[in-house]
């Protein structure tokens, strides 16, 4: 059993999950954003998404996620969905915890299908945690990301059909 919460985000948790964008736009290995990202951006882009959830230990902001449809109109069958995990939170389960919530919102949502447009090819425990909820990796993309350290690096495109039974239990 976890012991954190998940639960749906809310104007309250716009600093801290603000906080955490940074955090982790900080890092440059996994996101496309730029540290300075503003406070606009998660009101718009976060609390103004279909589905936005925080997994909370006490008052300490662990990870969050948000999803909706990948594309508007004729591909908004299909979810997608951005993750982002504290630094001293990962490996604890709360990535695991926040894929399989988003994928049961999308499934109960209606959506077909959950697909993922920028997995990096150095973001190898992403890769993992993805292979084993079933998704399949659809798509590759050369020289899609400008990686700190490793420079210019592949994204994959991953792949889940939400009609299929759960996996990864």
């Amino acid at each position: 059993m976890n012991d954190f919460d998940l639960r749906d985000a809310t104007i309250a948790d716009a600093g801290a999950m603000l906080a955490l964008l940074r955090s982790v736009a900080t890092e440059g290995d996994s996101l496309p954003f730029m540290n300075d990202v503003e406070r606009g951006f998660i009101d718009s882009q976060w609390l103004g998404a279909r589905g936005c959830v925080v997994a909370y230990r006490g008052d300490l902001l662990l990870g969050m996620y948000r999803y909706g449809a990948n594309m508007p109109g004729r591909g908004s069958h299909i979810a997608t969905a951005t993750f982002l995990v504290a630094q001293q939170s990962r490996g604890q389960g709360v990535g695991r915890s926040l894929v399989r919530h988003s994928i049961d919102s999308a499934r109960a949502s209606g959506f077909r299908a959950m697909q993922f447009n920028q997995v990096l090819a150095t973001n190898t425990a992403a890769l993992s945690l993805y292979r084993s909820l079933g998704f399949k990796r659809v798509g590759r993309i050369p020289e899609a990301f400008a990686h700190p350290r490793d420079g210019y690096v592949t994204a994959y495109v991953m792949y889940l059909d939400l009609r299929q039974p759960r996996c990864g239990d």
